[in-house]
């Protein structure tokens, strides 16, 4: 019997490091990171150490066997994660492209937008992350309106996938120090925040016209 031997995940660079270095982070979270970053999330872990055990045999496998010519081995069961696994997460961004190739999307013309928010509230929505739910609403209910306005269609529904990106702008902010009222200012955690504060927030910084999208 052969053993499938498509990849060797511990001998990537990303298992290597987290096998040798991820237990040491989460001891010294709570006092290295968390007065910045918040809590480290339940998530976090569970994610990490499902991709230590991905493509692993010794955690389960299927037979996988041809009937016609009788070849046969073994599959170790993957992580099936997204985001942090490179093999689980490609597999799902394929099969998610292609499901909405052929399943969602007409075979018309589509734009891509991109909006974002300013810095000044990015630590709130990092503390707060049930907000975020808040903003795509809002990201959507903006979308619309322009749509509505640009191409002069009061009544017009728009198709919207939409997909929210965290982690690029937290790794350029954490290149840099967080604004204060003065040069040098502490990085003191923001205090509580509401939705309605957020909305509010937002538009005064959108103001009375349209929003500005990029596309």
């Amino acid at each position: 019997m052969q053993v499938y031997r498509a990849r060797n995940p511990k001998k990537s660079p990303l298992w290597q490091c987290a096998n040798r270095h991820y237990d040491e982070f989460e001891q010294i979270y709570p006092e290295a990171y968390q007065p910045r970053y918040g809590v480290l999330r339940r998530i976090i872990p569970e994610v990490v150490h499902k991709f230590l055990e991905c493509g692993n045999l010794e955690r389960g496998f299927a037979r996988i066997r041809c009937d016609h010519c009788e070849h046969e081995y073994l599959l170790a069961f993957s992580c099936k994660s997204r985001w942090f696994c490179p093999s689980c997460h490609q597999k799902n961004v394929q099969a998610t492209a292609r499901f909405i190739l052929d399943q969602v999307v007409a075979a018309v013309p589509h734009r891509h937008y991109v909006l974002a928010i300013p810095r000044m509230l990015r630590p709130y929505f990092q503390r707060h992350r049930h907000l975020l739910k808040r903003l795509c609403t809002l990201a959507q209910e903006s979308l619309c309106e322009y749509l509505r306005t640009a191409l002069d269609c009061p009544q017009g529904v728009p198709g919207i996938i939409m997909t929210l990106h965290t982690f690029l702008r937290q790794q350029q902010d954490a290149r840099r120090p967080p604004p204060g009222p003065a040069a040098g200012a502490g990085s003191a955690p923001p205090g509580p925040l509401t939705a309605a504060a957020v909305e509010i927030a937002l538009q005064a910084v959108a103001g009375p016209d349209p929003p500005r999208l990029a596309c």
